[in-house]
């Protein structure tokens, strides 16, 4: 017996495209991955190539997420607060805002 859900099929296409990108990704990674952690977390951060130039690829080892930053993405950090930061932390695996730009 498998589990099933309305929208079983399109998440389970959606994964098989995540998992072809991140092995996309790796496929073009440069030099050796850095791994930070303390006691709450771990990353591992690569150097990507990509057609659209370099990428840092973030990968947490324990959930299995990731997500490739562009180099005005990653600068776009620098602009952010402590709260910012915090509200993150606060609403794991959920985004800060919706995909249609609204606040969650």
């Amino acid at each position: 017996m498998t589990a099933s859900w309305p929208g079983a099929d399109e998440d389970a296409l959606a994964a098989a495209a995540d998992a072809d990108q991140r092995a996309d990704l790796l496929a073009h990674a440069t030099g050796e991955p850095l791994h930070v952690g303390n006691e709450f977390a771990e990353i591992v951060v690569r150097r990507v190539q990509t057609r659209n130039g370099a990428r840092l690829l973030v990968e947490s080892p324990s959930s299995g997420q990731w997500v490739s930053l562009c180099p005005l993405e990653l600068e776009a950090l620098t602009w952010q607060g402590t709260a910012t930061f915090s509200a993150m932390i606060g609403n794991p695996f959920g985004p800060l805002v919706s995909e249609d730009g609204g606040a969650e």
